[in-house]
């Protein structure tokens, strides 16, 4: 799973002129699944993104997690993020999962955010969506579950 991370003063997704969710201070998380992703991908990446240290401290430094500001995620399904650009000027999608698969990992991903503590909106899977926001920073970074350490077992 890939997501790319925006620290945002606010966001919210429009479906045909209608706002379907809004959130204050958080995060704005775009979320492109891969075919071989599974819930562990989700739920990995939901835990590093509600932990993810991207707000400042007294300080100034980046010390805060979403957890820690008491902000809000809003979670936009996005599988261009899955683009293959290597070869010639059209992306490819073939890496994307298709939506039978994508859209539960999107809804655990969303969900485990909410059992971490995090309130929680989404955009509607598979619209035609307008995302707007005001990027605080900005911040802007890109994760990728693959790039994870593994939890070690037994």
């Amino acid at each position: 799973m890939r997501a790319v991370v925006q620290r945002v003063n606010r966001a919210s997704v429009s479906v045909e002129g209608e706002t379907v969710a809004s959130i204050a201070r958080g995060l704005l998380l775009l979320v492109g699944v891969e075919q071989e992703d599974g819930e562990e991908e989700a739920l990995r990446l939901a835990r590093k993104c509600a932990e993810l240290r991207v707000f400042s401290d007294a300080a100034g430094k980046f010390n805060l997690s979403l957890l820690d500001v008491g902000g809000e995620a809003l979670v936009v399904s996005q599988f261009t993020l899955l683009a293959d650009t290597r070869r010639g000027r059209r992306p490819s999608f073939v890496g994307a999962a298709p939506p039978e698969i994508a859209e539960p990992l999107v809804d655990a991903f969303a969900r485990a955010m909410r059992e971490a503590g995090v309130p929680v909106q989404t955009g509607r899977f598979g619209a035609k969506m307008t995302v707007e926001l005001v990027n605080a920073g900005p911040v802007t970074i890109v994760l990728d579950s693959s790039d994870f350490e593994r939890p070690r077992r037994g």
